[in-house]
């Protein structure tokens, strides 16, 4: 996720939309995106839940250099008004708390300023009757699949990964909620914010009812 391939593009959109305006990053964990990007001459702030994330990321870059407040990404407010707010929003489990973060980015936003996220597809579409779960990855030292509650839209996406030589696996899970991209647009239209552009990846390949995610960005009108 690091490697220059993946990075690459998402920093070359985010340095656009940002232009010679600060960006905000929700959920900035260790730095990941947010340092290079600083790196890029985009001043960055963020803001984290977890502070062994955030220490992690101190080891990266100072306070000075880049500033993050400890907090979840849907109520915390950091000074000034910035150009960009990105990241995703799956890790809010309820649809209020999901619109409540439309609503934070927004506050953020200079007049002009944008919010943009990257979001897989749920796919819903290989779920035949009766079934609740679908396999993304079986290999030799890895089995993945995502299991949904089609009621709440929370998708479970569960890894076991074999670990050494005696043929072990060690299991984690994590939890999402998934949403649409029509609700995603009604989310921003809640927020204020008007849907710019929608591909299907961050090199701005174009979305169709085929593609696995989407970069969406809405813009906060003048």
């Amino acid at each position: 996720m690091s490697s220059a391939e993946v990075l690459g593009p998402t920093l070359d959109l985010l340095a656009e939309l940002a232009g010679d305006g600060r960006a905000l990053e929700f959920a900035i964990g260790t730095g990941r995106v947010g340092v290079p990007l600083r790196e890029r001459g985009v001043p960055v702030t963020g803001i984290e839940l977890s502070p062994h994330m955030a220490a992690v990321l101190r080891r990266k870059a100072g306070e000075d250099a880049l500033p993050v407040a400890l907090g979840d990404m849907a109520s915390t407010v950091v000074p000034g008004e910035f150009a960009l707010v990105y990241n995703t929003i799956t890790n809010l489990l309820t649809q209020d708390g999901q619109v409540a973060c439309f609503r934070n980015a927004a506050r953020h936003l200079a007049p002009g300023g944008r919010f943009v996220i990257e979001l897989g597809v749920p796919p819903l579409r290989l779920l035949p009757p009766g079934q609740a779960a679908v396999p993304f990855d079986v290999s030799v030292g890895h089995v993945g699949f995502d299991t949904f509650d089609l009621v709440e839209q929370v998708l479970v996406s569960h890894h076991l990964t074999r670990d050494g030589e005696d043929g072990r696996y060690r299991r984690e899970s994590s939890r999402l909620r998934y949403a649409r991209q029509a609700e995603l647009d009604l989310m921003a239209r809640i927020a204020g914010l008007e849907r710019e552009r929608r591909v299907a990846d961050w090199d701005g390949a174009p979305f169709t009812q085929d593609s696995t995610r989407h970069v969406s960005v809405w813009r906060k009108p003048l």
